[in-house]
């Protein structure tokens, strides 16, 4: 594996950049999964926006104070661009290994998410367009129907896993019928989103066989148009390519970070006493619980990848130009600068991100997370985790924040047990 020159930061913009002494900090990786606000206070120490290792042999810098992720989001493409293809020097050069899995969640595709000026707007265009046609009614309705399907198969045994069960296949289920996807193929696609989040699975193979199934299903749609998603995208006139990578980008916002918020809120609701019986009481509503999560545990933890056009100095810090600098909501969300009046009672966490790539559909985020959210607290009476909070293990990876399993305890629903015979 060939690996190139990590970045530095400088406090005096005067000189060129070096490496810090103790070198780019690590944000991969058993020991960050397990405590990555550890590692984002070290980072603080070094400045706003500060060095890191992104995956093994693959560096660029970290924004870690709120500011600085503010910074970078309200000023792009102006000063930070999105296409990797120009910017990012160490992938022109050949030094990224092709198997890495920071690759494969950084390397330049056909959405808007990786253009800049009239390309980004005009896939952008497409996307808004096909998602505001959802009919948010039906997609409740919808998301209700699935949660109350997945809650029947395990509501008679008093015990489950909130995240195999529950959180994982309910948005993978919601995203299958937006985009009018077959059953088996929509589960190909997510099976395949969730591995590239997971930075510890092969995330070459994972690409591969993601790109194959998108390309499945839109040829499935011109052939077959419908009343959904990928056929509205179709409609925008967009090509094979954009299309497998659109589809790739929205399933991939869709999937793996709703799942991430859904098992987070619950496991808040269920172990945290401000939560614990107030939302079943009805004194404290779920959208207090899932603000609290898009604050402290963003689902997607570190990502956005931006570049500096040109060198710049932001607060003291020399940015140098040709590495991949990644927004950390995870650790803007949690600045120490931000006093806890600055969040109380308001949305102004950057879960969503900011700007002109922020989240195009975050109201339908919410739709579906509080919907399986009120579903699993109406259904599942006297819920509670069913082992030591301690012994909840984090997924892996340097994108995302969820946890590997969810096991809780509840009263047996009677009524759906089998009958004997």
């Amino acid at each position: 594996m060939t690996s190139h020159p990590s970045p530095g930061v400088q406090q005096c913009p005067a000189h060129a950049p070096v490496p810090p002494p103790t070198g780019p900090l690590p944000i991969h990786g058993p020991a960050f999964s397990a405590d990555p606000h550890a590692t984002y206070r070290r980072l603080r120490e070094q400045g706003p926006i500060a060095p890191v290792e992104i995956s093994p042999g693959v560096y660029g810098y970290l924004t870690v104070t709120y500011r600085a992720a503010l910074h970078l989001l309200l000023n792009t493409p102006a000063r930070f661009a999105k296409n990797p293809t120009e910017h990012w020097e160490a992938l022109r050069l050949g030094q990224v290994p092709a198997d890495s899995p920071a690759r494969m969640m950084m390397q330049p595709r056909d959405n808007a998410l990786w253009k800049d000026g009239e390309e980004h707007a005009r896939l952008r265009r497409a996307i808004t367009s096909a998602l505001g046609r959802v009919d948010t009614f039906a997609l409740a309705a919808s998301v209700a129907r699935i949660a109350d399907g997945l809650v029947d198969s395990f509501a008679a045994t008093g015990h489950a896993d909130l995240v195999a069960q529950y959180a994982d296949p309910l948005p993978m289920l919601t995203m299958t019928s937006m985009f009018g996807c077959p059953p088996e193929l929509g589960k190909r696609i997510v099976i395949a989103v969730t591995r590239l989040f997971d930075t510890d699975s092969d995330a070459l193979q994972a690409n591969a066989e993601l790109e194959a199934a998108c390309l499945e299903l839109t040829r499935l749609k011109r052939a077959r148009p419908g009343r959904d998603v990928t056929s509205d995208l179709i409609a925008a006139e967009l090509s094979d390519a954009e299309m497998i990578q659109t589809i790739v980008l929205l399933i991939g916002a869709g999937s793996t970070p709703s799942s991430n918020l859904i098992m987070n809120a619950l496991r808040l609701i269920i172990s945290d006493p401000r939560f614990a019986g107030s939302v079943h009481a009805g004194v404290k509503p779920l959208a207090d619980a899932l603000d609290e999560v898009l604050w402290d545990i963003p689902p997607v933890s570190n990502y956005s990848p931006l570049y500096a056009v040109g060198e710049q100095t932001y607060e003291g810090v020399r940015l140098q130009t040709g590495y991949p600098i990644l927004v950390s909501f995870a650790a803007a969300n949690g600045d120490p600068a931000l006093t806890p009046g600055a969040r109380a009672g308001n949305r102004g966490h950057l879960a969503f991100s900011a700007g002109v790539h922020a989240c195009p559909a975050p109201d339908l985020a919410r739709i579906i997370s509080e919907t399986a959210l009120e579903r699993a607290v109406d259904r599942l009476a006297g819920l509670e985790l069913a082992v030591d909070p301690r012994e909840l293990a984090p997924r892996p990876g340097t994108f995302h924040a969820g946890l590997t399993a969810l096991p809780v305890r509840f009263q047996p629903d009677n009524r759906l047990a089998p009958t004997k015979r």
